[in-house]
């Protein structure tokens, strides 16, 4: 019995070195089964950010493009500009500018969708299911058509001799119309009709798992309305609060079309900045220096989105 104990321990512990060497191996030719795979996502999305990144710290063309000489100059050019004369330093009021349009409308956008976008959901999630599938379908429709299709038909709604001014007119509300296009309103109300089925959909995914008994039970706790929003309904909904204003916002922040079509060349936010220098501007550096800078704010905003759901869950 003695020598029985040793064998049957030296067999267990036989088998675990097997058991672990056969992991590795399945892991080894796991890792090798998505090499090519890993390379060409790391070579297509990390290649042109390098790219983008070298071309930050060279010197302009002559003409387009860039020359091989290093220099900061075009991060320097993002908050302040030269002097002509005297070659100081100033204040890059209109970079400022443009970022600080960028930001609000952005803000704005994912306020404006996070208004509308939640009772919608709420109204879609709280239908029997085929009428639910017939309005998720509705709420999936702007996505088969293109942008520029989109944003055009805001245009023709807003415009001098659009449908709401039209009307407007019609029933005697204003004597004459509303100039709207091409002001900060303008892609103001472009952006949250293009990005608002991007906030409904999260929405919609997080109310659909929530147990409306807790609604009922707030209500028999003598609770308003108001206060089963904020403390029951809010608090649950708050992970789908989260992902649409993700989704919203960043795509908001680098807009370039709906900017452009409702905007006109006055009112340009920092993708139709980042343009100009890859273009007209022939400024490449520069242009490749907002291109950086803007995914670090990106980056930065998701961070803080991430943390503050961090937060609040564990608050929780």
């Amino acid at each position: 019995m003695a020598s029985a104990k040793p064998a049957a321990t030296a067999h267990r512990s036989d088998s675990g070195v097997m058991e672990r060497r056969a992991e590795r191996e399945r892991t080894r030719r796991n890792w090798l089964l998505s090499a090519p795979a890993l390379a060409l996502l790391v070579i297509g999305a990390s290649g042109p950010l390098i790219i983008v990144l070298v071309y930050s710290f060279m010197t302009p063309g002559d003409f387009s493009g860039v020359e091989w000489t290093p220099t900061f100059d075009a991060w320097v050019q993002i908050f302040f500009t030269r002097d002509i004369f005297d070659d100081t330093l100033g204040l890059a009021d209109a970079h400022l500018s443009i970022f600080w349009r960028s930001v609000r409308l952005s803000l704005l956008t994912t306020a404006i969708t996070i208004v509308f976008g939640l009772p919608t959901a709420w109204f879609i999630a709280t239908r029997p299911g085929r009428a639910r599938t017939f309005w998720l379908f509705l709420i999936t429709i702007p996505f088969w058509t293109n942008l520029l299709v989109r944003t055009f038909a805001i245009l023709e709604m807003i415009r001098n001799e659009g449908l709401l001014n039209t009307w407007l007119i019609k029933l005697g509300v204003i004597a004459s119309p509303l100039q709207i296009m091409y002001t900060d309103t303008a892609v103001l109300i472009g952006m949250a009709y293009v990005y608002l089925p991007l906030m409904v959909l999260p929405l919609y995914a997080a109310i659909e798992r929530f147990d409306f008994r807790l609604v009922e039970a707030g209500y028999d706790l003598y609770a308003n309305r108001l206060q089963v929003l904020r403390r029951v309904i809010l608090p649950i909904v708050k992970p789908g609060i989260v992902a649409g204003s993700i989704l919203v916002f960043v795509p908001s922040l680098g807009a370039y079309v709906t900017p452009r079509v409702l905007g006109g060349g006055k009112n340009m936010m920092i993708g139709n900045f980042i343009e100009l220098q890859f273009g007209q501007g022939r400024n490449w550096p520069l242009g490749a220096s907002l291109s950086i800078f803007l995914l670090l704010i990106v980056m930065v905003a998701l961070l803080y989105y991430v943390r503050a759901s961090t937060r609040g869950s564990s608050h929780d």
